[in-house]
């Protein structure tokens, strides 16, 4: 495996329309850019490094106007539909 592209200054951001729970992982190897195992592996811990999370509430007078969307109506099946298939004749 290559070491990890991930720079320090790299980030991402999101917006949530509602209340939500996030789980944060990253690969428990470090970057990968030692060896974990034979004769030449290292300790991984090394190469790890601390995430950072930080969460912000937006100014109100920044979602002035803005309305949440309505819910998807998928009703729990996330648009997933029963295959339907012809069984042939009966007897």
């Amino acid at each position: 495996m290559k070491a990890c592209p991930a720079k320090p200054s790299d980030h991402f951001e999101f917006f949530a329309e509602l209340d939500l729970l996030c789980a944060l992982s990253t690969c428990p190897g470090g970057d990968l850019s030692v060896p974990l195992w034979g004769p030449d592996a290292g300790d991984p811990l090394e190469v790890c490094h601390p995430v950072g999370v930080e969460v912000y509430r937006p100014d109100p007078a920044l979602l002035a106007g803005w309305t949440p969307r309505e819910r998807a109506a998928f009703r729990n099946t996330h648009g997933l539909r029963a295959a339907s298939w012809d069984h042939g004749p009966t007897s």
